[in-house]
């Protein structure tokens, strides 16, 4: 393959009527397969890819595979680091405190939403000199593509989306309602695989209750940080990590069993929002439409208490953000007030269009997975019901991870899905 690095700078604030309005830098790499020449490939559409997150830089490639493999063979695919991530203007606690008090600091992130990241990827569109060009949405990239039909389809030629069909409308409270029930049912799952794991999470969380352990960075590893290992529980085949990082859970010690080095590194890579403290600050803020989200997984744990860190036994759980993230996490303490202003804004604008959508032309397609503990099966197929023309591939074959699972398939079946479509 052959890469090329791009750096845009963009508004920070796309709505500014500023004669000089504030200003951010976009990074952007270019992948181009090397089957085509440097001619061949100039004359290629672009495919703009946008990655999950919130705060997730774009993947770095070694090589071609999976469904950059597949998308190479037609497309010069571009990967966005987001507004806030990898080499764009960074976004995190050396960096925010420039900003000034914890108002100003939440206030700068406003603009670190899908409707900026649009906005973004509509410019760099137009600087590159391109047409209507192709996006591929994976999780909180789909959230963006939805975004994308809603305010520029104008930019758009086709929509491939994974995992990523959010709600359209309510509160965010439905969102975790639904998501606490399907990871309540993928934790049976596992433990109906490997059964002696329930007893070894018994074991580490009664060991947590009664022995201070700390993790590389100084942090505390608790048993509410503990439950954050259910990350595993959103893939396929990745789900057998989990019974990989349990097993040499303890090591023997002179002062009795402690828990392994190699355990607290990998729960430090677990649960530590060092390296994405966008993440943190703004996840429930995806679904903020209109309304503060006022910490609503952390609300809603109180109708599912079989999630509770003293629970009994215990459940681990998803890609939920508590409040206590802020005061166990050392990199996210600084940003403890930020992220309290954030979860009580209460005039977040809107991120979709329902008649936009409901009028779409642009071809659409998407995977949606039966049993993803991320995104919903239910609240996706009430979105998708609501584009017109979005085309639904469902399947129980992958989870939320399904593109490193079969990337390659899984991308050509959605090209062929919304080619069709526009036919």
């Amino acid at each position: 393959m052959r890469t090329v690095e791009h750096y845009f700078t963009v508004p920070l604030d796309h709505t500014a009527s500023a004669a000089t309005p504030e200003t951010i830098t976009v990074f952007a790499r270019e992948y181009v397969s090397a089957a085509h020449s440097e001619e061949e490939a100039q004359n290629l559409p672009w495919l703009l890819f946008l990655q999950g997150g919130p705060g997730g830089r774009g993947n770095r490639f070694g090589s071609l595979g999976g469904w950059s493999k597949a998308a190479a063979k037609d497309f010069r695919i571009l990967m966005l680091d987001q507004r806030g991530t990898g080499l764009s203007t960074p976004v995190d606690r050396n960096t925010l405190p420039l900003r000034g008090s914890a108002d100003e600091q939440a206030a700068y992130l406003e603009h670190f939403r899908a409707d900026s990241i649009v906005a973004d990827a509509e410019l760099i569109r137009k600087t590159l000199g391109s047409p209507p060009w192709s996006i591929y949405g994976q999780s909180y990239g789909g959230f963006c593509a939805l975004t994308y039909l809603s305010f520029a389809p104008e930019g758009l030629r086709e929509v491939l989306i994974t995992g990523g069909l959010a709600p359209l409308t309510g509160p965010a409270d439905d969102v975790y309602r639904a998501t606490f029930q399907r990871v309540a049912a993928r934790n049976a799952e596992y433990f109906s695989w490997y059964p002696e794991d329930r007893a070894m999470v018994e074991r580490i969380a009664r060991h947590l209750r009664s022995t201070p352990e700390f993790l590389p960075d100084g942090g505390p590893l608790t048993v509410e940080r503990f439950q954050m290992a259910g990350a595993f529980l959103g893939g396929n085949t990745r789900v057998d990590s989990l019974h990989y990082l349990l097993e040499d859970a303890f090591t023997e010690t002179a002062a009795g069993p402690r828990l392994s080095d190699p355990f607290l590194e990998q729960m430090q890579g677990i649960v530590s929002r060092r390296s994405n403290p966008l993440y943190a600050l703004m996840h429930e803020s995806i679904y903020g439409q209109g309304q503060a989200t006022d910490w609503s997984a952390w609300r809603v744990l109180d109708e599912y208490p079989e999630f509770r860190p003293d629970a009994e036994p215990l459940l681990l759980t998803g890609e939920m953000v508590y409040p206590w993230y802020f005061d166990q996490d050392p990199a996210l303490r600084p940003l403890r007030k930020v992220a309290g202003l954030l979860a009580a804004k209460q005039d977040w604008t809107p991120l979709y269009d329902v008649r936009q959508l409901a009028a779409n032309r642009v071809p659409v397609a998407a995977a949606v997975y039966s049993d993803d503990i991320y995104v919903d099966r239910k609240l996706s197929l009430e979105t998708a019901a609501a584009v017109r023309g979005l085309q639904v591939w469902e399947t129980g074959d992958f989870h939320h991870d399904g593109i490193a699972d079969d990337g390659e398939g899984i991308f050509a079946r959605l090209l062929g899905m919304a080619r069709s479509g526009r036919r």
